[in-house]
Protein backbone atom coordinates (compact mmCIF):
# COMPACT_ATOMS: atom_id res chain seq x y z
CA UNK A 1 0.00 0.00 0.00
CA UNK A 2 1.23 3.28 -0.63
CA UNK A 3 0.31 6.88 0.68
CA UNK A 4 -0.67 9.01 -1.14
CA UNK A 5 1.72 12.37 -1.06
CA UNK A 6 0.73 15.22 0.96
CA UNK A 7 -0.75 17.97 -1.66
CA UNK A 8 1.43 20.65 -1.76
CA UNK A 9 1.74 23.63 1.21
CA UNK A 10 0.30 26.84 -0.28
CA UNK A 11 2.83 29.57 0.32
CA UNK A 12 1.87 31.47 3.21
CA UNK A 13 0.95 34.82 2.70
CA UNK A 14 3.22 37.83 3.63
CA UNK A 15 1.68 40.05 5.89
CA UNK A 16 0.40 43.29 4.14
CA UNK A 17 1.08 46.66 5.55
CA UNK A 18 -1.73 48.11 7.48
CA UNK A 19 -2.53 51.60 7.23
CA UNK A 20 -0.61 52.87 10.48
CA UNK A 21 3.04 50.37 9.41
CA UNK A 22 4.03 47.18 11.14
CA UNK A 23 3.48 46.53 14.28
CA UNK A 24 6.69 46.24 16.77
CA UNK A 25 8.51 47.07 19.56
CA UNK A 26 8.28 50.53 20.97
CA UNK A 27 11.49 52.13 19.33
CA UNK A 28 11.65 50.07 16.33
CA UNK A 29 10.74 50.61 12.31
CA UNK A 30 6.87 50.88 11.83
CA UNK A 31 6.17 52.47 15.59
CA UNK A 32 4.22 55.22 16.17
CA UNK A 33 6.75 58.29 17.49
CA UNK A 34 6.56 61.60 17.67
CA UNK A 35 6.38 63.77 14.77
CA UNK A 36 9.26 65.24 12.88
CA UNK A 37 9.57 69.02 13.74
CA UNK A 38 8.54 71.10 11.21
CA UNK A 39 11.03 72.35 8.47
CA UNK A 40 13.44 69.99 10.09
CA UNK A 41 14.15 72.54 12.68
CA UNK A 42 15.08 70.84 16.39
CA UNK A 43 12.24 70.31 18.73
CA UNK A 44 11.88 72.66 21.76
CA UNK A 45 9.59 75.31 23.33
CA UNK A 46 8.08 78.47 21.03
CA UNK A 47 9.04 81.74 23.07
CA UNK A 48 6.50 84.56 21.80
CA UNK A 49 8.03 87.90 20.64
CA UNK A 50 8.71 90.45 23.49
CA UNK A 51 6.23 92.80 23.38
CA UNK A 52 7.51 96.99 23.31
CA UNK A 53 5.89 98.51 26.84
CA UNK A 54 3.42 101.07 25.82
CA UNK A 55 4.41 103.41 28.81
CA UNK A 56 7.64 104.09 27.40
CA UNK A 57 6.13 104.71 23.81
CA UNK A 58 4.33 107.08 25.04
CA UNK A 59 6.87 108.50 27.00
CA UNK A 60 9.10 109.27 24.24
CA UNK A 61 6.44 110.42 22.08
CA UNK A 62 5.62 112.95 24.74
CA UNK A 63 9.07 113.89 25.35
CA UNK A 64 9.57 115.09 21.60
CA UNK A 65 6.37 116.83 21.59
CA UNK A 66 7.06 118.84 25.10
CA UNK A 67 3.69 117.72 26.52
CA UNK A 68 2.56 118.44 30.36
CA UNK A 69 5.86 119.13 32.34
CA UNK A 70 7.26 116.60 34.24
CA UNK A 71 4.41 113.84 32.80
CA UNK A 72 6.90 112.23 30.23
CA UNK A 73 9.26 112.24 32.90
CA UNK A 74 7.33 110.07 35.28
CA UNK A 75 6.07 108.00 32.55
CA UNK A 76 9.59 107.26 31.52
CA UNK A 77 10.38 106.06 35.04
CA UNK A 78 7.61 103.90 35.52
CA UNK A 79 8.15 102.07 32.41
CA UNK A 80 11.56 101.43 33.31
CA UNK A 81 10.26 99.60 36.51
CA UNK A 82 7.94 97.35 34.66
CA UNK A 83 10.32 96.62 31.98
CA UNK A 84 12.47 95.63 34.75
CA UNK A 85 9.73 93.24 36.21
CA UNK A 86 8.00 92.37 33.16
CA UNK A 87 11.03 91.98 30.79
CA UNK A 88 9.18 93.92 28.00
CA UNK A 89 11.41 95.72 25.41
CA UNK A 90 11.34 99.94 25.47
CA UNK A 91 14.18 100.65 27.95
CA UNK A 92 16.01 102.85 25.48
CA UNK A 93 12.94 104.61 24.69
CA UNK A 94 12.09 105.05 28.14
CA UNK A 95 15.51 106.62 29.00
CA UNK A 96 15.88 108.44 25.88
CA UNK A 97 12.53 110.48 27.01
CA UNK A 98 13.36 110.67 30.64
CA UNK A 99 16.50 112.49 29.48
CA UNK A 100 15.27 114.39 26.47
CA UNK A 101 12.49 115.98 28.78
CA UNK A 102 14.89 116.29 32.08
CA UNK A 103 17.05 118.72 29.40
CA UNK A 104 13.95 120.30 28.22
CA UNK A 105 12.91 121.33 31.69
CA UNK A 106 16.25 122.42 32.41
CA UNK A 107 16.18 124.53 29.29
CA UNK A 108 13.06 125.96 31.00
CA UNK A 109 14.35 126.83 33.86
CA UNK A 110 17.51 128.68 33.03
CA UNK A 111 15.12 130.80 30.30
CA UNK A 112 13.24 131.87 33.82
CA UNK A 113 15.62 132.63 35.44
CA UNK A 114 17.09 134.76 33.45
CA UNK A 115 13.77 136.50 32.29
CA UNK A 116 13.63 136.94 36.43
CA UNK A 117 17.08 138.21 36.70
CA UNK A 118 15.89 140.82 33.97
CA UNK A 119 12.97 141.78 35.34
CA UNK A 120 14.56 142.03 38.59
CA UNK A 121 17.12 144.60 37.29
CA UNK A 122 19.99 142.63 37.84
CA UNK A 123 23.24 143.90 36.17
CA UNK A 124 25.57 141.95 34.28
CA UNK A 125 29.26 142.37 35.48
CA UNK A 126 31.06 145.36 34.19
CA UNK A 127 33.14 145.24 31.50
CA UNK A 128 36.86 146.55 31.30
CA UNK A 129 39.47 147.63 29.16
CA UNK A 130 42.79 145.49 29.00
CA UNK A 131 44.59 148.40 30.97
CA UNK A 132 40.99 147.04 33.70
CA UNK A 133 39.30 150.09 33.44
CA UNK A 134 35.57 149.95 33.54
CA UNK A 135 34.17 151.12 30.24
CA UNK A 136 30.53 149.22 30.56
CA UNK A 137 28.27 149.21 33.99
CA UNK A 138 27.81 146.32 35.47
CA UNK A 139 27.00 144.76 39.57
CA UNK A 140 29.60 143.93 41.48
CA UNK A 141 30.66 142.29 44.80
CA UNK A 142 32.22 144.56 47.22
CA UNK A 143 35.14 142.15 47.24
CA UNK A 144 35.36 142.24 43.65
CA UNK A 145 36.20 146.03 43.87
CA UNK A 146 39.82 146.95 42.47
CA UNK A 147 42.14 149.65 42.87
CA UNK A 148 40.82 152.60 40.55
CA UNK A 149 36.81 151.58 40.71
CA UNK A 150 34.13 153.90 40.61
CA UNK A 151 31.08 153.09 41.70
CA UNK A 152 27.31 153.83 42.78
CA UNK A 153 26.02 151.78 46.28
CA UNK A 154 22.57 151.97 47.90
CA UNK A 155 24.65 152.23 51.21
CA UNK A 156 23.75 155.84 52.84
CA UNK A 157 27.28 157.25 53.33
CA UNK A 158 25.85 160.13 55.40
CA UNK A 159 24.77 157.57 58.06
CA UNK A 160 27.92 155.86 58.25
CA UNK A 161 29.78 158.66 59.03
CA UNK A 162 27.29 158.95 62.21
CA UNK A 163 27.49 155.65 63.49
CA UNK A 164 30.58 153.57 62.99
CA UNK A 165 30.66 149.76 62.03
CA UNK A 166 27.23 149.85 59.86
CA UNK A 167 26.69 146.81 58.16
CA UNK A 168 27.25 147.66 54.34
CA UNK A 169 25.85 146.23 51.32
CA UNK A 170 27.13 143.02 49.33
CA UNK A 171 27.13 144.36 45.92
CA UNK A 172 27.70 147.96 44.30
CA UNK A 173 27.29 149.51 40.92
CA UNK A 174 30.38 149.79 39.44
CA UNK A 175 30.76 152.41 36.14
CA UNK A 176 33.19 154.22 34.41
CA UNK A 177 34.84 156.96 36.56
CA UNK A 178 33.66 159.81 33.79
CA UNK A 179 30.14 158.87 34.98
CA UNK A 180 28.57 160.50 38.38
CA UNK A 181 30.04 158.15 41.15
CA UNK A 182 29.03 158.21 44.74
CA UNK A 183 32.62 156.76 45.65
CA UNK A 184 36.05 155.53 44.00
CA UNK A 185 38.45 153.28 45.47
CA UNK A 186 42.30 154.15 45.83
CA UNK A 187 43.55 150.80 48.31
CA UNK A 188 42.50 147.51 48.54
CA UNK A 189 44.42 145.17 51.03
CA UNK A 190 43.51 141.93 53.58
CA UNK A 191 44.06 141.89 57.01
CA UNK A 192 46.14 139.27 58.89
CA UNK A 193 44.71 135.69 58.99
CA UNK A 194 43.77 133.87 61.78
CA UNK A 195 40.66 134.77 64.66
CA UNK A 196 38.28 137.32 63.75
CA UNK A 197 39.50 140.25 65.87
CA UNK A 198 36.48 142.00 66.16
CA UNK A 199 34.06 144.67 64.90
CA UNK A 200 36.67 147.52 66.49
CA UNK A 201 39.78 146.42 65.87
CA UNK A 202 39.23 145.51 62.36
CA UNK A 203 37.97 148.77 61.93
CA UNK A 204 40.53 150.92 63.90
CA UNK A 205 43.18 148.67 61.78
CA UNK A 206 41.12 149.88 58.27
CA UNK A 207 41.58 153.58 59.24
CA UNK A 208 45.08 152.98 60.09
CA UNK A 209 45.98 151.68 57.08
CA UNK A 210 43.12 153.72 54.54
CA UNK A 211 44.81 157.08 55.92
CA UNK A 212 48.44 158.25 55.32
CA UNK A 213 50.94 157.05 52.70
CA UNK A 214 48.10 154.71 51.34
CA UNK A 215 45.92 158.38 50.07
CA UNK A 216 48.99 160.23 49.01
CA UNK A 217 49.95 157.55 47.13
CA UNK A 218 46.83 157.43 45.02
CA UNK A 219 45.50 161.41 44.90
CA UNK A 220 48.68 162.87 45.70
CA UNK A 221 48.36 166.19 47.92
CA UNK A 222 45.20 164.73 49.87
CA UNK A 223 44.79 168.82 50.83
CA UNK A 224 43.97 169.52 47.16
CA UNK A 225 41.04 167.86 47.24
CA UNK A 226 37.61 168.78 47.02
CA UNK A 227 35.88 168.98 50.71
CA UNK A 228 33.15 166.95 49.33
CA UNK A 229 35.38 163.99 49.21
CA UNK A 230 36.06 162.01 52.08
CA UNK A 231 37.25 158.56 53.42
CA UNK A 232 35.54 155.94 53.59
CA UNK A 233 36.43 152.29 53.79
CA UNK A 234 34.78 148.80 53.83
CA UNK A 235 36.27 145.58 56.24
CA UNK A 236 34.43 142.57 56.92
CA UNK A 237 32.14 141.75 59.76
CA UNK A 238 32.15 138.52 61.60
CA UNK A 239 29.86 137.18 59.08
CA UNK A 240 31.90 137.37 56.27
CA UNK A 241 35.35 136.70 58.20
CA UNK A 242 33.71 133.15 58.58
CA UNK A 243 33.61 133.09 55.02
CA UNK A 244 37.55 133.75 54.31
CA UNK A 245 36.31 138.10 53.69
CA UNK A 246 39.81 139.61 54.98
CA UNK A 247 39.68 142.17 52.47
CA UNK A 248 39.13 146.17 53.15
CA UNK A 249 38.57 148.80 50.09
CA UNK A 250 39.13 152.04 51.23
CA UNK A 251 37.07 154.56 48.90
CA UNK A 252 36.99 158.32 48.71
CA UNK A 253 33.22 158.98 48.74
CA UNK A 254 30.88 161.79 48.42
CA UNK A 255 28.28 161.90 51.44
CA UNK A 256 25.99 163.90 49.86
CA UNK A 257 25.83 163.94 45.74
CA UNK A 258 27.93 162.33 43.78
CA UNK A 259 31.45 163.80 41.94
CA UNK A 260 32.34 163.54 38.31
CA UNK A 261 35.80 162.09 36.91
CA UNK A 262 38.71 160.16 39.20
CA UNK A 263 40.51 161.86 41.86
CA UNK A 264 43.49 159.79 40.80
CA UNK A 265 46.44 161.65 40.26
CA UNK A 266 48.32 159.61 37.61
CA UNK A 267 47.59 156.67 35.68
CA UNK A 268 49.84 154.46 37.49
CA UNK A 269 48.11 151.46 39.88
Amino acid sequence: MSIPPQPPSSPQPYPQPGPYGQPGQPGHPGMPGPAAPPYGGPQGWYAPPQKTNVLAVVAFVMSLVCAIPTVPLILGIVALSQIRKGGEKGKGLAVAAIVIHAATIAFYVVVMVIGLSGAMGVDPEPRRDTSGQVTTPGSSDVQDIRKGDCFNTEDDLAKTQEKEGTQARFSVRTVPCDQPHEGEAYAVFDLEDGPFPGTEKAAAAAEEKCGGKALTDYVGNAAKLPKTLEVFYYYPQSSSWALGDREVTCFLGTANGTSTGSARATTGS
